[in-house]
């Protein structure tokens, strides 16, 4: 299909390609053969490199498919016969399906290391310590008896496991950062209604996503959507305004989904108005409301600054504001109208997110899966079960060794995988 004199294996080739029944010249492309097992799948493999028009690639696949025994991959079937081929862990393989769904420079980032076999490496380092473990366990339970083990061997054992247990509990106590990172950091914005909840979302989606009315009560369910502040992922969702007086049964679980959806994100803004109406402020007296206040990594927008008289000192008004009703959160004045403070806005949020998340995850690499964390719960709890036993009991202690070992392995792909691999390959995009 690609004429050329000599084929070299892993050198870039330029020429015709050609259909292989009518001869046609197709194309003038870049064509590299991978003979196996040096390879990304460890089979030999065939890249051609064409031009991106659509009756080009058209063609070409068509030409393909005139070939015997040639067709179109299945969604992830490369990563997956690197998998078979020992090419990739399983660890690996859930770093590329993320990378080819990474949308920030975070979510990048924390993919190619996960790709890269960051996760493999940590993981099967603390595998292959529990087997030697175990094999020392199991030489006292062959040998004990022909004094040829030293003493204080099975002590040594659960010592050595006691800490590995302490490496992986630190590992796991890590605030989620990984799995937050990977799927988005979530905000909710909550405050009495015509605060600007809807106009702060437009303007972070840079597009029409909320409905914005000076009606009250316009927001009744969660507006949800996924933005990009600073690299970080940041998943945004607005909520219904909260009052007492004058919603109707709907509005009304409206509400409490919005209280419900601040209490359980990351990161929330309260947003309220610079020149609020005349007479009482059931926001800030309802307890319910205000002890969303004492959630850590809450911020208060005072919105529409704008509307102050010209002469106003903004930033001493937003201070005197939050003094007045005994708010302690930091303030950020903004008016989403002329945009004064929304720079300090982003700057705040990309902050929290780095110091909160994203610092720690690039010192070590985080947990990035659900899954992994199940299975090292698993894997604790058999150490914990271990460190409950004594030199009378060692088979039982090789045992749980044993069952321990098992769990992290089920991590990396070793045991019990073929459930997780088909839901895992239908992430992956065709071929790849």
């Amino acid at each position: 299909m690609v004429r050329a004199k000599t084929v070299r294996p892993r050198y870039a080739h330029v020429g015709k390609i050609v259909h292989p029944r009518s001869g046609e010249v197709l194309d003038r492309g870049v064509s590299v053969w991978f003979p196996g097992p040096r390879s990304y799948t460890g089979e030999d493999m065939l890249e051609l490199h064409v031009h991106g028009g659509t009756a080009v690639v058209s063609s070409v696949l068509a030409a393909l498919g005139a070939i015997a025994q040639v067709r179109m991959a299945e969604a992830g079937e490369f990563s997956r016969r690197a998998f078979d081929n020992d090419k990739l862990d399983l660890t690996a393989l859930e770093g590329v399906a993320d990378l080819i769904n990474a949308e920030t420079e975070a979510q990048r980032r924390l993919a190619v290391r996960q790709a890269h076999g960051e996760l493999f490496e940590m993981y099967e380092g603390w595998r292959a310590a529990l087997v030697r473990l175990r094999a020392q366990a199991e030489a006292y339970i062959d040998f004990a008896e022909e004094e040829a083990i030293e003493d204080g061997v099975y002590a040594r054992v659960c010592a050595d496991a006691g800490a590995l247990a302490s490496r992986i509990r630190a590992h796991l106590d890590d605030g989620r950062q990984g799995e937050i990172l990977r799927n988005g950091v979530a905000l909710s914005i909550v405050g009495p209604p015509n605060s600007g909840k809807s106009t702060l979302l437009n303007k972070l989606a840079q597009r029409q996503v909320a409905i914005v009315s000076p009606i009250a009560g316009t927001t009744r369910d969660i507006v949800e959507t996924t933005l990009d502040i600073g690299g970080y992922p940041l998943v945004v969702r607005d909520t219904a305004g909260l009052r007492d007086a004058g919603a109707d049964v709907i509005e009304r679980e409206g509400i409490r989904r919005a209280v419900t959806a601040a209490r359980e994100a990351d990161i929330r803004i309260c947003m309220a108005d610079a020149l609020p109406a005349a007479g009482p402020e059931p926001f800030w007296a309802n307890a319910e409301w205000r002890a969303l206040l004492d959630l850590p990594h809450t911020f208060v927008v005072l919105n529409k600054v704008d509307t102050l008289p010209p002469t106003s000192d903004i930033r001493g008004a937003a201070e005197a504001w939050a003094r007045a009703r005994g708010i302690g959160n930091r303030v950020v004045p903004l008016s989403c109208a002329s945009m004064f403070g929304w720079d300090a806005l982003m700057r705040l949020l990309a902050d929290d997110i780095r110091q909160s998340w994203a610092a720690g995850a690039a010192l070590h690499m985080p947990l990035t899966k659900a899954r992994h964390r199940q299975h090292l719960q698993q894997c604790l709890r058999h150490l914990d079960e271990l460190a409950r036993t004594d030199e009378a009991s060692v088979v039982l202690g090789a045992e749980e060794l044993r069952a321990a070992g098992n769990a992290l392995a089920r991590i990396t792909g070793k045991l019990g995988l073929e459930d997780v691999l088909d839901a895992l390959f239908s992430q992956f995009c065709i071929g790849k």
